[in-house]
């Protein structure tokens, strides 16, 4: 299956995304801010990042501006996910592009179908 970066600064949603995309055979690597999200990106190649926004040391937005700007061709995909929902935030990701906007709490299941929607495109 395809390597998955999960990006936040909360251990449980960490753990419980971990678990259940290992589950779906995803390799799945974790980072806690947003600078440890750019090594991972760079050492690790994945081909889908799940970004929280707001985190210590580099928030999301600093991510994916980052991304847009040196990701070129083999750039994973990136679905955020955020406690934000206000319609600028989510215009903002898009606009920095994020191939998914998922409001947290959000159902896993459906994030997990929609991880393998995006992975399968």
């Amino acid at each position: 299956m395809a390597k998955v970066l999960i990006v936040d600064d909360e251990p449980d949603i960490l753990l419980m995304l971990r678990m259940s995309l290992e589950d779906e055979g995803h390799d799945v690597v974790m980072a806690a801010d947003g600078q440890m999200a750019l090594e991972r990106i760079a050492e690790h190649r994945p081909d889908l990042v799940l970004l929280d926004v707001m985190m210590p040391v580099l928030d999301g937005w600093g991510v994916l501006e980052e991304q847009r700007t040196s990701g070129g061709d083999g750039a994973p995909a990136i679905i955020v996910l955020s406690a934000k929902s206000e319609e600028a935030d989510i215009a903002r990701a898009m606009s920095l592009g994020a191939r998914d906007y998922v409001v947290k709490p959000f159902d896993l299941d459906k994030l997990v179908a929609l991880v393998d929607r995006i992975l399968s495109e």
